[in-house]
């Protein structure tokens, strides 16, 4: 290959790893945003694992300490009005929700590795997307007293 070959070929792309600032303004591909949100809702819910232990508790106690469990979703607890506490069990129920989905979608694509495409990892992310977000409204009406 001559010389001015070689000077005028392309050059080749650099991949770096970005930093935490460069998240915001960072494209976020479906397939991407799937797989971060995933990360996002195991960490979610193991922050609120003393949560859902206290819901758990409370809730099978006694017939006095389901009262309390009701009264802190209706009327509020700790000085947070119940409806905060609602929305905290409803980011827990969207945590769950989308860990499960997408988990499975992990699994499917570790196992079958060889038939995934680029376009077959947008998809399968729209999917997990869109039931996460589906049943989450649907728990979610129902939680707030909808239906």
């Amino acid at each position: 290959m001559s010389e001015t070959a070689a000077n005028t070929s392309k050059k080749r792309p650099e991949f770096r790893n970005i930093d935490g600032a460069s998240l915001i303004s960072y494209r976020w591909p479906l397939a991407s945003l799937a797989s971060g949100m995933h990360r996002v809702s195991g960490a979610i819910m193991f922050f609120l694992l003393p949560f859902v232990i206290w819901m758990f508790d409370t809730s099978i106690s006694s017939e006095i300490s389901f009262a309390r469990f009701k009264a802190a979703f209706n009327v509020g607890m700790l000085g947070i009005p119940g409806f905060l506490w609602k929305l905290v069990a409803l980011g827990l129920i969207w945590a769950i929700l989308h860990h499960f989905i997408a988990g499975m979608r992990h699994l499917w694509m570790d196992t079958h590795h060889h038939h995934v495409t680029k376009d077959f990892g947008r998809q399968t992310a729209a999917l997990v997307l869109a039931l996460t977000l589906s049943l989450t409204v649907v728990l979610g009406a129902k939680l707030f007293g909808l239906y």
